[in-house]
């Protein structure tokens, strides 16, 4: 009969298998695969940046226009040993994070609750999708006057630039699990909460990873824009100081940060999804 000792038994058997492999991590042969591809994400930026020396050394490229690539770490080596390289990195990390935070949580939370239930994605989707076609630059004036010049209007800036990756990818996440397995938890008396935390996340995982990448991308590029906003600190600060405007050595290494920042926080990404969701690289890894 439906309901009975051992159907029960057989749908909470079903749910450990779709929960037990979040605490699963990587086997070995998958470090070592990843470690030695890892290299080869760099070699294309190796060859352009020899290409830019060597032009750059030949004389090919104007210095005014575009300073060498030893030109460029000479300014950012002379930036850190005056200390203002390290506070304003520091400083973008704490606005770039706390954006993320707060934003990525509201996506999520939204995200969720719209692909479960039907009353939330007609309550504010619509919404949310007029925001997201705002241009970003043309709410920084209105943040400024509810929020005034300090940290706050940096960082919400950011935040609401994180919400909406985060959003549509859960959303797509969530509505795309297998209505039959929600059916049947709820048949044997999982309730709402269980089914979201135990089957509808893990299974949606994937894609909330995706956006989560996306997201964090989005705080590194709204990061320019919020320290637009009366900044004294912070890498975006670095260029805009009056004192780099005429200094592209300057400009180039801040240019060449953010790059930089944007690949290690995928890298970083990408080995938490790696550890997190080791079925689903096993399985892109059997298709290739």
């Amino acid at each position: 009969m439906p309901g009975s000792i051992g159907d029960r038994h057989v749908i909470s058997s079903s749910a450990a298998a779709i929960v037990v492999p979040l605490r699963l991590t990587p086997p070995p042969r998958r470090r070592w695969r990843l470690a030695g591809h890892g290299p080869v994400r760099f070699v294309l930026p190796a060859l352009v940046l020899a290409a830019w020396q060597l032009a750059s050394s030949l004389g090919l490229i104007n210095p005014r226009t575009l300073e060498s690539p030893a030109a460029v770490l000479e300014a950012l080596v002379e930036l850190a040993a005056s200390g203002v390289l390290l506070d304003s990195l520091a400083a973008s990390f704490q606005r770039a994070a706390a954006g993320f935070l707060i934003g990525g949580g509201i996506g999520l939370g939204l995200g969720v609750v719209a692909g479960m239930s039907r009353i939330g994605e007609y309550t504010y989707d619509a919404l949310l999708q007029m925001l997201r076609m705002v241009p970003f630059l043309a709410v920084i004036p209105l943040f400024v006057i509810w929020f005034g010049v300090d940290e706050r209007p940096k960082i919400l800036l950011i935040a609401l630039a994180c919400i909406f990756p985060v959003y549509l990818n859960t959303f797509s996440g969530v509505r795309h699990v297998d209505p039959k397995i929600v059916e049947a938890a709820t048949v044997f008396g999982m309730s709402r909460l269980a089914i979201a935390t135990r089957i509808v996340m893990p299974l949606a995982l994937p894609s909330i990873m995706v956006g989560l990448r996306y997201g964090m991308g989005v705080a590194l590029l709204s990061l320019v824009a919020a320290e637009q906003v009366n900044a004294t600190s912070g890498i975006g600060y670095l260029a805009l100081n009056p004192r780099a405007s005429l200094r592209t050595d300057i400009i180039i290494g801040v240019v060449v940060l953010y790059s930089v920042l944007g690949l290690l926080v995928d890298l970083l990404i990408r080995q938490v999804q790696a550890w997190i969701l080791p079925w689903h690289r096993t399985v892109l890894e059997t298709a290739r």
